[in-house]
């Protein structure tokens, strides 16, 4: 790409994530855009075919990367044996939060932008995808642990979504207050411990 075009599209970028953060999606002004970056429609154009597209550049990136490591996680602790599930889960389970943390600290723009500002888009249900994943997590350990020979008590599913709702709220809460990481890294471990041992007074573990 050359100097003219990696400029241009560098403004049309910061002019895009200003008024998507002022304004959200869709009260968001694509001609507003084109104007505050002092590019021609047809500039615009030779790099994005809507709106939509331009969002996406924005925030798409961050939020593949959010859902596919935390389906990835799911799937790894999934794969274990199911003997090692239960000492697994808290450890398991702090890496990746720990790792989508350290990410989310370095593109805390870009989750702004999901979480506050893409009503209109696929990202806003971002948070509700996350909840869905962790809530079939779970049913599929009450069944590791009924294989276990444990005794699982039945769980009401509002409660469990309730609870997964909670603990993903609480950590793009973080997020949106812009914490610093080592000060976030703190607070993820109390929450990780906070929430697993939630989890297994109600599991009765």
């Amino acid at each position: 790409m050359s100097e003219p075009e990696k400029s241009t599209l560098e403004l049309i970028h910061t002019a895009a994530k200003a008024e998507f953060m002022e304004k959200g999606f869709q009260a968001a002004s694509l001609r507003n855009i084109v104007k505050t970056a002092g590019v021609t429609t047809g500039a615009f154009y030779g790099y994005y075919d809507s709106k939509e597209d331009l969002f996406a550049a924005l925030a798409g990136e961050s939020y593949e990367y959010m859902m596919s490591r935390y389906k990835q996680a799911h799937e790894y602790f999934e794969n274990l044996p199911v003997q090692k599930q239960p000492e697994q889960m808290g450890k398991l389970s702090a890496e990746c939060m720990n790792d989508l943390l350290e990410y989310s600290c370095k593109h805390m723009d870009e989750f702004y932008l999901i979480l506050k500002c893409s009503e209109g888009t696929k990202y806003a249900g971002m948070i509700d995808d996350m909840v869905e994943l962790e809530v079939e997590a779970t049913h599929k350990y009450y069944k590791v642990l009924k294989q276990l020979g444990a005794s699982v008590p039945k769980i009401d599913e509002r409660l469990e979504h309730i609870m997964a709702t909670g603990m993903i709220g609480a950590f793009f809460e973080m997020i949106l207050h812009k914490m610093p990481f080592e000060d976030a890294k703190v607070f993820l471990r109390q929450l990780n411990d906070f929430y697993t041992a939630g989890w297994m007074k109600i599991l009765g573990q």
